[in-house]
């Protein structure tokens, strides 16, 4: 059992209409200016925003707005806030949307308490922040878990380069979570957020060290309400004890719960996703969803019993008479006939993408930065080992 530290300062203000409550929760941190950021069109249409402004002015919150989002967050858009927020003397992020948006935010707060830095070396490890402007997230994708983690990520225009930052000051002084502000998703999108989410504790679930009963018993549980609703909002998207369901399972798969006990783990398949949504910009779950099969059965022979664990506890896969390694297999078969069951993808051709040798030698090349790093904790894997799980994902 390995000692840990868990840290999750985040406020979470969980229900129907929560969304309400935005201009009460932003006055608590006395600021003085407020950007509101978002994504595309969807949250004006659907009248969130203009929600979230009558709720900031009956507070007496002054507010300037900056929209255009994008998943896979880019850089540009970060220095645009950054540039924007300077000019009109802001003080606080309030971030709506999914994973993507409250990403962009936390970057731009990054930006502008760190003057004296470019924040893509933040991202690009050359340098770390000293402080973070205050940041909230009203939240309207459950997927990255962004609105309760210590992370960021964006994607560099220049290179096409996908990094994340990991550091405590950015945690989202409060996040609102109303699952009806997710019914207006795309089906896609809303499967695509349910793997993200499965993925978060799968990474931390998937270490090659001795781990807690509790913190497995936690994962385990995780994965199997994620699952079970995951196909019941294939059939009932409208269903909001599913989407409830989802919504929290996505923050607490993310604000360090899981990995409580389990050395930091994996993070393998993210590394390795990370490099296909900068270069194809595919959805972050649907990428993960393809290329964890293939992560799975290139790793699982050097703790099959892991993988055996995890058949059992989380399918239901009888062990008796069965060897880890063959109990362990089936684990993995019935974690890609589910992401079927709720039309993930479970390889790169079904993501869309028909790569040649080439493009899989940038992609590991990239992922390796250069070649100067391992990635995983299950199985430590260099650019060859990278290559080849990107080859067996074709």
């Amino acid at each position: 059992m390995r000692n840990f530290e868990f840290y999750t300062p985040t406020k979470v203000i969980f229900g129907k209409d929560t969304h309400l409550q935005a201009g009460e929760l932003v006055k608590e941190q006395h600021c003085k200016k407020v950007l509101v950021h978002y994504g595309g069109q969807s949250a004006r249409k659907s009248g969130l925003l203009d929600e979230v402004f009558h709720s900031l002015d009956e507070a007496g919150i002054a507010y300037t707005e900056l929209g255009g989002v994008v998943p896979n967050p880019r850089l540009s858009k970060v220095y645009e806030g950054i540039e924007l927020c300077k000019k009109e003397g802001v003080d606080f992020i309030l971030a709506v949307g999914g994973g993507s948006v409250i990403d962009s935010g936390k970057a731009i707060a990054y930006g502008l308490a760190n003057p004296d830095i470019d924040v893509w070396d933040l991202y690009a490890k050359k340098t770390t922040a000293k402080a973070c402007l205050p940041v909230g997230a009203i939240l309207t994708i459950a997927a990255a878990g962004s609105e309760m983690s210590n992370s960021s990520v964006i994607t560099n225009e220049k290179g096409w380069l996908k990094r994340g930052y990991n550091d405590d000051l950015c945690r989202c002084k409060f996040a609102i979570l109303n699952p009806r502000l997710t019914y207006t998703l795309p089906q896609y999108q809303t499967e695509s957020g349910c793997v993200d989410i499965l993925m978060h504790t799968m990474e931390r679930y998937f270490v090659n060290v001795e781990t807690m009963e509790m913190t497995d018993s936690i994962s385990e549980s995780l994965m199997q309400t994620v699952i079970y609703n995951a196909r019941i909002l294939m059939r009932e998207p409208g269903n909001y004890n599913a989407r409830a369901e989802v919504m929290w399972a996505g923050s607490l798969s993310h604000n360090g719960l899981t990995g409580c006990g389990t050395g930091g783990g994996d993070w393998a398949c993210h590394q390795l996703e990370h490099e296909l949504g900068g270069m194809f910009d595919v959805a972050h779950g649907a990428g993960l969803a393809a290329i964890w099969g293939s992560w799975a059965r290139y790793v699982y022979q050097e703790n099959p019993d892991r993988f055996a664990q995890f058949a059992t506890n989380v399918f239901d896969i009888p062990y008796d008479g069965l060897s880890p390694e063959t109990t362990a297999l089936r684990g993995i078969e019935a974690m890609e006939e589910f992401y079927r069951s709720i039309q993930m993808p479970t390889n790169l051709r079904e993501l869309g993408l028909e790569l040649t040798d080439e493009q899989i030698h940038q992609l590991a090349f990239k992922c390796s930065f250069e070649d100067t790093r391992t990635i995983g904790m299950f199985k430590q894997l260099n650019m060859k080992d990278m290559e080849k799980i990107y080859a067996m994902a074709r």
